[in-house]
């Protein structure tokens, strides 16, 4: 299966309960119900690749009024906000590799203010030579570097977790020295609940330990341990009640669904994690 690192090159652009949580009321309804779910578009990848217009579409009609760009799939900036504006969505939120963003900051910037993006989230990272902690330390660096450059241009970065950044190496955890090394004016964390819980990370004690830094999840569901397969929201073994009750204190803004690889049918599958969530009350 193609990674996400590569997906979003190659188009230039013991177990805690998963958490998902707006820092924004706004974001619920009053009987605590989400009312902008949003869709990471990696998991429509596929059809994005043959018809970006109609993939729009289906996902609109399926309900969900925020969407998370993996790639532009070719399209100007310009003509991709006439379409999801056509359709009543916005978008949030974008994954682009590091590399791009340190080697074309402008462009993407710029490109981000016509979409309508509030935070450029860094997907993924070539793991293989970060072994030490100094290396990790030196992302951070990275990350803070961007962050800079973000805020001074009235927008947000952050970064989205794998399995690898919560995971014990070599005696540490890259997650915990990304959380401590980055500045919390500058950096924020998009976590990937999944991710988190296949890592043995607990999502509640980071929500606890670093209040406010986490501007949105990525909403995908598990089976029980020791399995931890990846389901469509609401087919898992998740508690999404006892995951939103910590939506204030982690901060999260953006509720995005995801699944990495929706087989045989990508549309059914964000059908029925929209419609398990856009019924949950809590």
């Amino acid at each position: 299966m193609t990674t996400r690192r590569e997906f979003v090159e190659g188009t230039g652009a013991a177990l805690a309960a998963a958490i998902l949580v707006p820092r924004d009321v706004g974001a619920l309804r009053r009987r605590d119900r989400i009312e902008r779910i949003g869709l990471e578009l990696y998991t429509v990848r596929s059809e994005m690749a043959k018809d970006v217009a109609a993939t729009i579409a289906r996902v609109a009609q399926v309900g969900y009024k925020e969407v998370e760009f993996a790639g532009y799939f070719r399209w100007e900036p310009s003509k991709l906000r006439a379409l999801i504006d056509s359709h009543g969505l916005t978008s949030p939120s974008v994954h682009t590799a590091i590399e791009i963003l340190e080697r074309d900051w402008d462009a993407q910037a710029a490109a981000a203010r016509v979409v309508g993006h509030q935070v450029l989230i860094v997907p993924s990272l070539n793991t293989r030579a970060l072994t030490t902690a100094e290396s990790w330390k030196a992302i951070a660096t990275r990350f803070n570097a961007l962050g800079r450059k973000a805020h001074d241009a009235g927008l947000r970065f952050a970064f989205h977790n794998h399995a690898v950044e919560p995971a014990m190496l070599n005696g540490f955890r890259p997650y915990d020295i990304l959380l401590a090394e980055t500045d919390p004016a500058l950096v924020d964390f998009q976590m990937d609940l999944y991710w988190m819980i296949k890592a043995g990370g607990d999502p509640i004690a980071y929500f606890n330990s670093h209040p406010g830094r986490f501007i949105s999840v990525h909403v995908k569901d598990a089976t029980a341990a020791p399995e931890l397969a990846m389901r469509d929201v609401g087919a898992g073994a998740v508690d999404w009640k006892k995951i939103f009750a910590m939506r204030a204190k982690a901060g999260i803004k953006y509720f995005v669904v995801e699944h990495d690889a929706p087989t045989p049918d990508a549309f059914g599958s964000i059908t029925a994690s929209y419609n398990y969530l856009s019924t949950l009350t809590f």
